[in-house]
């Protein structure tokens, strides 16, 4: 199995054989360049890959034949976009869970609470949701988990146990924060892009062709495409004989403290 631990007993070993061939045969440096190289990029593919499970187990699906899907949105709560999706889901009768930004609280915390009593779950996003935030220490990492727990908590009087990580990266220091946080990871097993696709159909088109049981969809409750496309796609899926399903208890979690 491709993970970190066994990633570097087999780098430290590779080493090793290195350094013997460099001494013995007078192997070139460029045997180490290559080696590092190598390494290097299974590391980027384990930080960048959410469902490599490279660093610790992350819950991008569910293994199951039968035809349930959970939705999840980034980033919000978002003043303009997250209630018209509410009031979406509210039509299609259709639960979600929104992975929440904790410094966009402030000012919307009338939104979470109607994302909590209208039935959804509101998972951490982080408070920060910083662009440097995968090069924090991974104390400044738990401080900033934390800090979003403590925002929701004083809204909904709930602390999340679902994190979702920013930008889908996991590395060391996050793995160390997570654990000691004592949530539980949520990735997705398919990305709508929808932060990126302003065409409405080419949108749909992408995130139907790939319904599958068990299946994780990554929205984003920030843009005017997810709004457009969120409710044909919610058709769709329910004439092909799909059921929604919030995603805790898709996967059998406990989604508060």
């Amino acid at each position: 199995m491709l993970n970190f631990r066994n990633t570097n007993i087999l780098f430290v070993g590779l080493l090793g054989l290195v350094v013997w061939l460099h001494i013995t045969e007078g192997v070139s440096l460029w045997g180490y360049v290559l080696l590092i190289f190598i390494y290097s990029l299974i590391l980027f593919y384990g930080c960048y890959y959410i469902g490599s499970n490279f660093f610790m187990r992350v819950m991008c699906s569910l293994k199951t034949s039968k035809k349930i899907i959970a939705i999840t949105f980034d980033d919000g709560p978002d003043a303009i976009a997250t209630p018209q999706i509410l009031n979406i889901l509210k039509q299609q009768d259709v639960p979600a869970a929104f992975f929440c930004i904790g410094n966009r609280i402030a000012g919307n915390e009338a939104i979470l609470k109607q994302i909590h009593e209208q039935g959804h779950i509101i998972g951490n996003h982080s408070f920060s949701h910083h662009f440097w935030f995968d090069l924090f220490s991974s104390s400044k990492m738990l401080d900033d988990l934390l800090l979003a727990n403590q925002v929701v908590r004083q809204t909904i009087n709930l602390s999340p146990l679902l994190f979702r990580p920013p930008y889908g990266v996991i590395n060391p220091n996050l793995k160390k924060a997570i654990v000691k946080s004592r949530m539980v990871p949520i990735g997705w097993s398919i990305r709508s892009m929808d932060t990126v696709i302003a065409e409405e159909q080419k949108l749909l088109n992408k995130i139907t062709h790939r319904l599958n049981p068990g299946a994780i969809f990554l929205f984003h409750d920030t843009g005017k495409a997810t709004i457009s496309v969120l409710p044909l796609f919610i058709e769709q899926a329910k004439a092909q004989g799909y059921e929604i399903v919030r995603l805790d208890k898709m996967l059998n979690l406990q989604a508060y403290a």
